[in-house]
């Protein structure tokens, strides 16, 4: 794989949730799965209008990364996580 590109190229061909499961088990480590699910968390938090402070304060995150999602949400980004909500 030669860039980020192959890659969703790659997770967008697999149809089947336990291979998307198994084959993202096997690339990330532990920490990177939570750290993936913390963030995804933070934005549903943002969507749903809780304020910075509580989320970094409930989920043990600075307010940086609270802050850093906050901008990509506005940027358009995660319009799957609003249509979902």
């Amino acid at each position: 794989m030669s860039n980020f590109n192959d890659f969703i190229d790659l997770i967008h061909s697999i149809n089947d949730k336990q291979l998307l499961a198994d084959f993202l088990v096997g690339v990330t480590t532990d920490k990177e799965r939570s750290e993936l699910t913390r963030r995804v968390e933070i934005m549903k938090r943002l969507i749903a209008g809780e304020p910075q402070q509580e989320i970094a304060a409930n989920l043990g995150v600075g307010v940086a990364t609270v802050t850093r999602g906050s901008k990509e949400l506005s940027s358009g980004r995660f319009k799957i996580l609003k249509k979902l909500s």
